[in-house]
């Protein structure tokens, strides 16, 4: 569908300037774009490129000169990568299902479909499941018994949610998400030596073999509103109680989230994130990709955690930590460069140690 430069700014509350009339089919870089186009160029190092392309309009920062970069029309926005997000939401062709319920989907007679709700291709819907008004379900997902979703979800490709999942509106479910899945929970009949290496902080003790029992999961996951999970990611069900996922947050691809984990709002876990079991997590935490955190932690609100950090102990509030072990990111920075001299202390001490020898056998 096409849309005016104006009706376009309009729906982002930016500025349209010049030729408000010209239609935009699509976004596209700078150097790719076409006369139907809006070019990207959100900086001004972007922008040196839209004379490679062929764009009449393009979205640019708050003071460029666009008709020097020789454009008919130009959308200028206070915070360009803010605007992006209602534009690709504004311009995305979406995946190209039809609406309704598909023939081929297995839909048990006790489950509950409001209005509006498509169902995919090959999708299973167990007893007693109630989805939200609106909520588009897509090819060959599994939806378990008991399992609620609430109004305007959108479930991609083979996303499956176990029994007794509890998730709000708005939900985003990317290819092969795993919403519900038993939690990673065994025992031995003894205590076992990684018990005793633990207490001890290496000591096992004396080694025995033992078999594992399985400790079943009981609990399942409760998810609030305006949450996305990523392609491939796990979130495993409580041993008891649910684990939790707080409104607003966005889990990246990858991630594995463990049984009875809770997590606040407007968290943001990146690819390969991993949560260890029955971790508390505050809100507007951001952990990168890699990082790490051990069983039974608590992350307090506003921490961020740099690429690959592992954490082995709680983090207050407010933290900003890197590396292996944790530690705050300014004095693991000071670490790394200590790291980096030590080829050069070691040379000195080399040095003076030479040095000190030919003292004496000069004596």
């Amino acid at each position: 569908m096409a849309y005016t430069v104006q009706q376009i700014a309009d729906s982002l509350g930016a500025s349209a300037l010049g030729a408000t009339h010209l239609e935009i089919d699509a976004v596209a870089e700078p150097s790719d774009a076409g006369p139907r186009d809006l070019a990207l160029a959100m900086k001004p190092e972007y922008a040196e490129k839209i004379g490679q392309g062929r764009a009449r309009a393009a979205m640019l920062w708050q003071g460029a000169d666009w008709a020097a970069l020789g454009l008919e029309a130009a959308i200028i926005a206070p915070r360009p990568r803010f605007a992006l997000a209602g534009l690709s939401a504004l311009m995305d062709p979406g995946q190209g299902w039809d609406s309704g319920i598909h023939p081929s989907a297995v839909i048990d007679p006790r489950a509950e479909l409001a209005e509006g709700v498509s169902v995919g291709p090959l999708c299973v819907i167990g007893a007693r499941a109630r989805i939200g008004a609106g909520t588009v379900i897509g090819p060959q997902c599994f939806i378990g018994a008991d399992s609620v979703i609430g109004q305007g979800g959108f479930l991609r490709e083979g996303v499956r949610i176990g029994p007794r999942v509890r998730i709000g509106d708005r939900f985003i479910a990317q290819p092969n998400a795993v919403i519900g899945s038993d939690g990673f929970s065994f025992v031995t009949p003894e205590q076992s030596g990684v018990e005793r290496a633990r207490a001890t902080l290496g000591d096992q003790g004396e080694v025995k073999s033992q078999s594992y029992a399985r400790i079943h999961s009981l609990g399942g996951v409760t998810i609030g509103d305006d949450v996305e999970i990523g392609s491939h990611t796990c979130i495993d069900r409580g041993t008891i109680r649910d684990t939790q996922i707080g409104n607003g947050t966005k889990i990246d691809n990858l991630v594995q989230i463990g049984h009875n984990v809770i997590i606040g709002r407007d968290t943001l876990l990146c690819g390969q994130v991993g949560i260890g079991g029955s971790v508390v997590i505050g809100d507007n935490v951001v952990m990168a990709g890699q990082t790490g955190i051990g069983d039974n932690l608590f992350v307090g609100n506003n921490v961020i955690c740099g690429g690959a950090t592992k954490a082995l102990s709680n983090i207050p509030a407010g933290r900003v930590m890197l590396g292996y072990p944790a530690m705050k990111m300014d004095s693991q920075m000071e670490v790394y460069k200590g790291l980096r001299r030590l080829k050069r202390l070691f040379q000195d001490v080399a040095d003076l140690k030479k040095t000190v020898s030919n003292l004496r056998q000069s004596d």
